[in-house]
């Protein structure tokens, strides 16, 4: 497993927009891809669960990557945070 903790910049958090392109992109991998946000665990490669995790600006974030494209999978979700994720 790796992982990396982040801090979520988006002014309006992880709304609609950043979380669908997370969930898209997450879903292209074969490993689990998950955000551990306070002491919630979410599926990453799931829309609602993100949406429904209520993540705002400023909120620490760590993305948890377990299986056979792990490495791949994390540096596309740190990749994603250097974009802002889409927003």
């Amino acid at each position: 497993m790796v992982s990396k903790t982040m801090v979520v910049r988006a002014e309006e958090g992880l709304h609609m927009r950043p979380a669908g392109v997370i969930a898209r992109e997450a879903g292209k991998y074969d490993s689990n891809v998950s955000i551990v946000v306070g002491d919630k665990k979410i599926n990453a490669k799931s829309l609602v669960n993100i949406i429904a995790a209520c993540i705002k600006k400023d909120a620490e974030i760590t993305f948890e990557c377990d299986g056979p494209d792990e490495e791949e999978a994390l540096a596309k979700m740190v990749e994603l945070e250097a974009e802002n994720f889409g927003d």
